[in-house]
């Protein structure tokens, strides 16, 4: 099995490490030659550098600020995660509210880019460090030449998943490969702008020296480091992000946003060859352990080890100073602080997932009127995937239901809506948030119910996937599609329908394929980007959500079931078209007035 993942380690424990190794010395007072001659020192700082990358599940900073200012909205906070800046679900801790929904409503400006998505401050630091790195790695003279080789490729890996970080918030950034100093030219202290095409460029042809340099697997020794098949993973990745870019975006600013429609097949069949070489070669195989469909597709993200993950964020729990993960803590149903389910996903993502005979799973709103429903007929014959990835009502967590009901519906036919009871069953269940309409649904996927999630200070022992083996399958699937190779593309796609236990499909469109990626990788960090690098954010993240009110009929026990507003407020989601691209902020070019704002700040 060629898996590999990589664990996050705080810098401050790693410089502890490091300086154990010297008799407790502090690292910034040995010379810099000696460095980059003992393994241990060059590997704790290769260390530092994964554990700075942009792949924890937020893709912020994963770094948390213990100051009393900044503990709750810190731009490093841990608690906030890609998908609330997509259709699948609302944050409604209120201390992240206000911050998202500035950027939901489409409220991004130039004077006020916004912390949960920015990534170029870190993404540079970590660039420099890289590019450090290699530079003096290079002028090592005393050590082995396979294990330089190594070294440099996953310095290289990391450099190039940085770029990919970038280029896909702001299109084209200054492309730099070398450590700046101080007296250096000014044109190379304030670069201007690459074209986003470069960039990718880049990226792609940087995987490609990865490959060839990196194992193919790693042993228990060198856990947590990139292989072969991870260079290969971003490589498909990122030539499926710019294939289309060039087929749906549009080139503007001379090509410092865009990619040229004409390069569109040439950057599919980068992304198709890359998916295929993972595929014939990798070993990796579609996680098919448990006949239960439902707790199947649970395990995936639990069973750690598994042949499906191709490269996986390690998480131990050892310190909170380590990684501020603690997903179980904030996404868990209700628990003693009365935190958890932050995010709430919304009706109209839960309605993407189709009934086992692949007809569609969207409610005739018509129906919930003047029956009562069992949440059995509620939910009968539903793609085992979802309750694999939501909880709602009446889920059994931790050997306890989850409750969210509002309201009591009495003998007399009346409904109490207040927060007391009646003949001694509540009047309101014990999951709702702050008495306030939720869309009465959780993150149910990455939850571990062996987990304590009343500690919120014991971070997750969960492994983050960054690459998988499905995604693979349906990166392949979209670019053969795009080559005009559907039959590829249908098989590849109803291999993860049937590994879900769902019909499979008889043909094949792009809009298969987006909604498959919508359920199969749902709050993975994967639905943003795809609407935006589809160019469908503009028409699809916009619109009012909605969530299920459940009152509960105190003669039957069943539940009377209305379609309601999500209550983040009023808020209705709004994707202007600049916002596929983030801006780079009056700051920054204030700073470089070489650099050229983004279209439409």
């Amino acid at each position: 099995m060629k898996k590999t993942s990589f664990i996050i380690i705080a810098s401050l424990a790693i410089l502890s490490s490091a300086c154990e190794v010297l008799d407790k010395k502090p690292l910034n007072i040995i010379n810099d030659g000696f460095v980059w001659e003992d393994q241990s020192l060059i590997d704790a700082y290769l260390a530092n550098m994964y554990y700075s990358n942009c792949v924890a599940v937020n893709e912020t900073p994963v770094t948390f600020d213990w100051t009393e200012e900044n503990f709750w909205k810190g731009p490093g906070c841990g608690w906030a995660f890609i998908n609330e800046m997509a259709d699948e679900g609302v944050c409604l801790w209120n201390f992240h509210t206000d911050i998202v929904k500035t950027w939901k409503s489409g409220a991004i400006s130039a004077s006020n880019v916004p912390v949960y998505l920015d990534w170029w401050d870190n993404g540079y630091r970590l660039i420099r460090e890289t590019n450090y790195f290699m530079e003096c790695l290079s002028e090592s003279d005393d050590l082995d030449e396979s294990y330089v080789k190594q070294r440099m490729a996953e310095a290289r890996f990391i450099r190039a998943f940085n770029y990919f970080a970038l280029v896909k918030r702001y299109g084209g950034v200054p492309l730099i490969t070398r450590t700046q100093k101080v007296d250096d030219p000014e044109d190379v202290l304030y670069p201007m702008r690459d074209d986003e095409q470069v960039i990718y460029d880049f990226i792609l042809s940087e995987c490609d020296l990865c490959a060839q340099d990196l194992p193919e697997a790693c042993g228990d020794a060198d856990l947590g480091r990139a292989t072969k098949y991870t260079a290969l993973s971003l490589k498909c990745r990122a030539a499926l992000y710019a294939a289309s870019i060039a087929e749906f975006g549009e080139v503007k600013l001379d090509g410092l946003v865009g990619i040229p429609a004409e390069d569109a097949s040439k950057y599919y069949q980068i992304a198709y060859d890359a998916a295929d070489e993972i595929i014939r070669e990798g070993g990796f195989e579609l996680y098919d352990k448990n006949a239960d469909k439902t707790q199947n597709f649970k395990d995936i993200f639990l069973d750690e080890g598994n042949k499906e993950t191709i490269w996986a964020v390690r998480h131990t729990g050892s310190t909170r100073n380590a990684s501020f993960w603690s997903y179980d803590f904030v996404q868990c149903p209700k628990n003693a602080w009365g935190g958890g389910n932050k995010d709430m996903p919304y009706l109209e993502f839960v309605e993407e997932f189709e009934h086992i005979d692949g007809t569609p799973g969207k409610f005739d709103a018509s129906v919930f009127d003047g029956r009562l429903w069992t949440l059995e007929d509620l939910w009968a014959d539903r793609d085992p995937r979802l309750f694999a990835t939501v909880y709602t009502q009446g889920t059994v967590f931790q050997g306890k239901m989850i409750d969210y009901h509002k309201g009591l519906i009495r003998p007399d036919g009346r409904i109490q809506d207040d927060t007391g009871s009646y003949e001694g069953v509540l009047t309101r269940g014990n999951y709702g948030v702050d008495g306030s309409m939720g869309s009465s649904f959780g993150v149910m996927k990455y939850l571990n119910p062996n987990n304590d999630n009343n500690l919120w200070t014991n971070e997750s022992t969960t492994d983050y996937i960054v690459f998988r083996y499905a995604e693979t399958l349906l990166n392949f699937a979209e670019a053969a599609l795009q080559l005009g190779r559907a039959d590829e593309a249908l098989e590849k796609v109803n291999l993860v329908r049937e590994r879900a236990g769902i019909a499979p499909l008889t043909s094949i469109g792009h809009k298969a394929i987006e909604h498959e990626r919508k359920v199969e990788l749902a709050f993975e960090g994967h639905r943003y980007w795809d609407a935006r690098r589809w160019r469908v954010a503009a028409d699809e993240l916009k619109g009012d959500r909605h969530g299920l009110q459940f009152i509960l009929d105190y003669n039957t026990r069943n539940y009377m079931i209305k379609k309601v507003p999500v209550s983040s407020g009023s808020l209705s989601l709004r994707f202007p078209e600049s916002n596929y691209y983030l801006p780079i902020g009056l700051a920054r070019i204030g700073i470089n007035s070489n650099l050229v704002e983004n279209p439409g700040y």
